[in-house]
């Protein structure tokens, strides 16, 4: 289990991060690109993977980390269940998200 300040402990621990809000979430971006958001009351964490990183880390289980259900999904953006995600597991993903926006140039 992941508690909402370790969480938002790790997505800042990358540089260059800023916390934002977005509509009634959290977002997290770098480069002006979000790569992660939060939904405190619902401890419920949205990662922005490539398609492939995604496929990998749902293939652990969908009942702690799945697709979005609808085309951002496809897009790989990718729900975590905080109460139920060890924090290394999270930590790899958040990593994976940042680098994936980091890597992009924003316009």
């Amino acid at each position: 289990m992941v508690d909402i300040d370790s969480f938002r402990q790790i997505a800042l621990s990358f540089p260059d991060v800023v916390e934002l809000p977005d509509f009634e979430k959290t977002s997290f971006r770098t480069k002006g690109k979000i790569f992660a958001t939060l939904t405190v009351d619902k401890h419920l964490a949205c990662l922005k993977l490539s398609p492939l990183d995604q496929s990998v880390f749902c293939a652990y289980d969908k009942s702690i980390i799945y697709p979005v259900p609808n085309k951002w999904g496809i897009q790989g953006w990718t729900l975590v269940e905080l109460k139920k995600i060890r924090k290394t597991m999270l930590k790899d993903a958040i990593s994976v998200a940042y680098n994936e926006a980091a890597r992009i140039k924003s316009r």
